[in-house]
């Protein structure tokens, strides 16, 4: 090691060449001197290594301790004394996580506003179009009866596929198949085809007159110009009636457009009976094997509803309350006889009163649409007033809730300032949070409309 000293240089010449400098004795003395004080002087060289080695071994785990309790100490001081950049880095997650909540709300909230924007749309054009028909239905009864035939047919081409689209996606077309569809048909024929038929007029008018018009008040068909759908139930039911009145009565030289009524100047009520009759059976047979034979499965099932079907779950209905009492396997038997027997008994006024007297049918034809105007005001009264309740009592629950939580758990900072008052909860991205308004305390002060069934 560079610490020690360097050893004295020996002359070992022999003394007899004269090159020696000391005399043999005191050369011994120097050498022996010489040795201890090498051996001396490794001793400490090794004694420094050893020591200098332990001295940096400690000194290293000292370090390492007093890392490892800094870390611990400067944790444990993140711990309980969070310092301003960490409560900044929180709040902002909290803000940042409450701002996607309340973009998934509103984007929630504005794809339910254009599906309902649709639906005012769809419901705003079918009320257009249906107070027009009517309005237009009585400028050609009063200036122009000749085109009342065309604009049934025209208004059927629309309305009659529209609802056969609808009724095929709810799984409601057996409905289809009912006699009004199938008599609206034979109308048609007659119409553009076989004009000259005294026999399908005959037939025509009687079942327009009769089961067409009286299903205004068995299925209560309302005069509600939004809903396309009922619109369209009140046009099978009684245009064809209207029609067949201004065919007959109103409709200057209809016997050139229509020359089977020059051959029925007079209704005998025997044949008429026994016409419509037959056409009626015809269509029951139909019906009885291809709806209720042939798809009774289905019907059984609940995965097709028919009139019957329909009917027959009706318990607030005279004919389902009739029906229930009737035992399973007479039914269907039971419900067909009965509606002969009703189709039967609802053209008699055809027969006997209206065919010749244009008053009676204008009367009989005022009295129907009175009808489905009452149901119309019964609908939009009642079942828009319930509506109207159960939102009102939807919006009740839900201010409660919002007191409630609003009362258990309110947001505040540390300095006492509100949180609406903070500069980060603006108003363009939080809800309101003020008291209620004088007309939301006025809602909570309305009394509850009494429910009526339709």
């Amino acid at each position: 090691m560079g610490s020690r000293p360097p050893s004295p240089t020996l002359r070992t010449d022999s003394p007899g060449n004269g090159n020696g400098y000391f005399s043999a004795p005191f050369e011994r003395f120097i050498r022996d001197e010489a040795s201890d004080w090498t051996g001396a002087f490794t001793l400490l060289d090794t004694m420094e290594t050893y020591f200098d080695s332990r001295l940096d071994l400690l000194q290293r785990q000292i370090q390492k301790h007093s890392d490892r309790l800094k870390m611990r100490a400067e944790e444990a001081l993140k711990k309980r004394a969070p310092t301003g950049d960490l409560l900044a880095e929180n709040f902002d997650r909290e803000v940042k996580n409450f701002k996607v909540k309340v973009s998934a709300r509103m984007a929630s909230l504005v794809t339910s506003w254009h599906s309902a924007k649709v639906v005012r749309t769809r419901e705003k054009i079918s009320f257009f179009f249906g107070v027009m028909s009517l309005l237009t239905s009585a400028l050609l009864f009063g200036l122009a009866p000749q085109w009342v035939h065309i604009s049934y047919t025209l208004q059927g081409l629309y309305l009659l596929p529209m609802r056969a689209y609808k009724y095929k996606k709810r799984s409601w077309h057996y409905f289809l198949f009912d006699l009004c569809y199938y008599v609206t048909i034979l109308n048609f024929i007659y119409i553009w085809l076989l004009p000259s038929s005294p026999s399908l007029f005959v037939a025509c008018y009687c079942l327009s007159h009769g089961s067409l018009a009286s299903a205004v008040i068995t299925w209560r068909n309302s005069l509600v110009f939004h809903d396309s759908d009922k619109v369209t139930s009140l046009f099978v039911h009684i245009y064809a009636p209207f029609t067949f009145t201004v065919i007959r009565h109103f409709y200057s030289d209809a016997e050139v457009r229509f020359p089977a009524l020059a051959q029925v100047p007079h209704l005998s009520p025997a044949s008429a009976i026994l016409l419509s009759s037959a056409i009626y059976v015809v269509w029951q047979l139909l019906y009885w094997k291809f709806v209720l034979v042939d798809r009774r499965t289905k019907i059984a099932s609940g995965q097709r509803t028919t009139s019957f079907s329909f009917l027959l779950n009706d318990k607030r209905g005279a004919i389902g309350r009739v029906l229930s009492k009737v035992p399973p396997q007479y039914r269907e038997g039971f419900f067909m006889g009965g509606q002969l027997v009703y189709s039967i008994l609802t053209e008699l006024p055809a027969v006997y009163l209206l065919y010749d007297s244009p008053m009676w049918s204008g009367t009989f034809l005022i009295f129907i649409f009175a009808v489905s105007v009452w149901n119309g005001g019964g609908f939009y009264i009642e079942v828009f007033g319930r509506k109207f309740e159960r939102e009102l009592e939807a919006l009740r629950k839900e201010l409660a809730e919002t007191s409630s939580r609003s009362g258990r758990s309110s947001p505040s900072l540390t300095d006492g300032e509100s949180l609406v008052g903070s500069p980060i909860m603006h108003s363009k991205s939080l809800p309101s949070l003020s008291p209620p308004s004088p007309d939301e305390l006025l809602l909570e002060t309305v009394p509850p409309i009494d429910n009526k069934k339709e």
